[in-house]
C-alpha cells in the first residue's frame, strides 16, 4: 500500500496498481473486499457509523471513487450505474432556462439525453464546433452555464484545445465538463488543463473487459463535489459494489492495456491510411490528422480508437460480413477489438440530417483496437477487402506490412 506522500512521487502505473486502500479493516487483503450489503448496523445512535445505506455510501464504491479522483487529480470522485447515468447526473447541476454548449459531433447517447430528456426540465442545448475557440466564444449567451466537450470526439476524433476552452469558460463564469472516456486519466487529465468536471463511461477502457457497465465523475473543487454528491445520493443512480470491484480490478491493468491499444492502433491506422479501399482515416496519431499537434501537446498519447470511411454503403455491409476477428457491437475499449457502425448503432438516436451534418455518414466505421496481435487484425481486414474486390496482388510494402493499392 502506498502512503499519501509516496503517491505524490510514484509513477502513474504504480499508482494504478496501488489505487485502492489497504488497511487493517480489511485484514491486509490485497484486493478491496466486495461489501455486498444494502444497509449497515449502527452501534450508537449518538455516534453513527460512516456508512448507513449503500446508496449513500459503500466501502467498495468509495474505494473506486477515491481511486479515480486521485488518478484524475480531482477533489472527489463519484461512481454511477452507467456512463449516461454519470453524464445525466452532471446535467442535473443545471436548472430551467440554463443553456449548455456541446461539441457538435458528440456521442449519440449524450445528444439524446440533452435534446430529448433535459428540455423537459427547461435545460437547453446549443451545439458548436469546439475545435474553433472563436466559434465557442461567439456561441456564449447570457443563458450559457457550461461547455461540455469530448476530445477526441466520438466518432470523428476531432481534437479540442481543452485548456483554451477552459480559459474562455472561466472568463464567462462557465463550467467546463470533459468526457474523457476515449483517453482515460492515463493519457489525458482535463482537470489539470483547467476543466471543472470530468466524466467517463467506465464501461469502456477503465473496465476494459466487456463485463461491467458503469460511469465515473470527478470534480475539481469541494463546492462542486458537494453538489454532485448530493445529486448522486438524491437521484440514486449509484454503482453497485460488485461492479465497483470489477472497475477497481480493471484499473490495475489500465496502463499496460492502453499502451498496447495505442501501439496497435498506430500501426493499423497507418495501414488503413494507405489502403485503396479506405477513403479516409480519422486517428489523431496520424501526422496529417487536423488535431495531431494539439493532441501531442495536451495528451500523453493518441489512444486506441480509429474511425475510417469506406467508399459506399455496399462496401460497408460487405466489410462487416467478411471480417472475423473483431466483434460488431456498440461499445469500445475492451480487450477484444470492436467495430461499430455509428449511423445505426452509437449515433442512431440522432436524426439523419443532423447525423450527416456531424460527419457521421453511412460509410463511417469506428474501430476500437483490442489486444489481439495487430498483424492478425490487418490480415483479417485484408482478406475482407480482397473479398470486396481489392486485389491482394496489387500491393506495395509499408514497413513490414503488405498493403493493397
Amino acid at each position: 500500500m502506498l502512503k499519501n506522500n509516496q503517491k505524490t512521487h510514484a509513477s502513474f502505473g504504480t499508482r494504478l496498481v496501488h489505487a485502492e486502500p489497504v488497511d487493517e479493516r480489511h485484514h491486509g487483503a490485497l484486493s478491496m473486499p466486495i461489501y455486498q450489503v444494502s444497509t449497515f448496523h449502527q452501534f450508537s445512535l449518538s455516534e453513527p457509523g460512516r456508512y448507513d445505506y449503500s446508496r449513500s455510501g459503500n466501502p467498495t464504491r468509495e474505494a473506486l471513487e477515491q481511486a479515480i479522483a486521485d488518478l484524475e487529480g480531482g477533489y472527489a470522485g463519484f461512481a454511477f450505474s452507467s456512463g449516461m447515468a454519470a453524464i445525466s447526473s452532471v446535467f442535473c447541476l443545471f436548472k430551467t432556462d440554463d443553456e449548455i454548449l456541446l461539441s457538435d459531433d458528440i456521442y449519440g447517447g449524450t445528444y439524446r439525453a440533452i435534446t430529448k430528456l433535459f428540455p423537459r426540465f427547461g435545460i437547453q442545448a446549443k451545439f458548436v464546433n469546439t475545435t474553433d475557440i472563436n466559434a465557442v466564444r461567439d456561441a456564449i449567451t447570457p443563458a450559457t452555464r457550461a461547455v461540455f466537450l469530448e476530445s477526441p470526439s466520438n466518432p470523428q476524433m476531432n481534437i479540442t484545445d481543452i485548456e483554451a476552452v477552459c480559459r474562455l469558460a472561466k472568463q464567462h463564469n462557465l463550467l467546463t465538463i470533459v468526457d474523457n472516456t476515449f483517453m482515460t486519466p492515463y493519457l489525458q487529465q482535463p482537470l489539470r488543463l483547467g476543466a471543472d468536471i470530468v466524466v467517463h463511461s467506465a464501461t469502456k477502457y477503465i473496465g476494459g473487459h466487456s463485463d461491467v457497465v458503469g460511469g465515473l465523475v470527478v470534480a475539481a473543487e469541494k463546492e462542486l463535489a458537494e453538489e454532485i454528491g448530493f445529486i448522486q445520493n438524491a437521484f440514486g443512480a449509484i454503482l453497485g459494489p460488485q461492479d465497483s470491484w470489477l472497475l477497481l480490478r480493471g484499473l490495475k491493468t489500465l496502463k499496460v492495456r492502453m499502451d498496447q491499444h495505442e501501439k496497435s492502433a498506430r500501426r493499423i491506422a497507418e495501414w488503413l491510411d494507405n489502403h485503396s479501399a479506405v477513403e479516409r482515416v480519422y486517428y489523431p496519431g496520424l501526422a496529417h490528422h487536423p488535431g495531431h499537434e494539439l493532441a501531442a501537446v495536451q495528451a500523453a498519447g493518441f489512444g486506441g480508437i480509429i474511425s475510417f470511411s469506406l467508399r459506399n454503403v455496399e462496401q460497408v455491409e460487405s466489410f462487416l460480413n467478411q471480417i472475423t476477428l473483431p466483434a460488431i457491437a456498440v461499445s469500445l475499449g475492451a480487450v477484444e477489438s470492436i467495430v461499430t457502425y455509428p449511423a445505426r448503432m452509437s449515433h442512431a438516436s440522432i436524426p439523419e440530417a443532423k447525423r450527416k451534418q456531424m460527419g457521421v455518414t453511412d460509410t463511417l466505421l469506428r474501430l476500437s483496437v483490442g489486444l489481439e496481435e495487430p498483424d492478425d487484425l490487418i490480415h483479417d481486414f485484408e482478406q475482407a477487402f480482397r473479398c470486396m474486390g481489392f486485389a491482394s496482388s496489387d500491393v506495395r510494402t509499408y514497413g513490414n506490412i503488405s498493403v493493397s493499392k
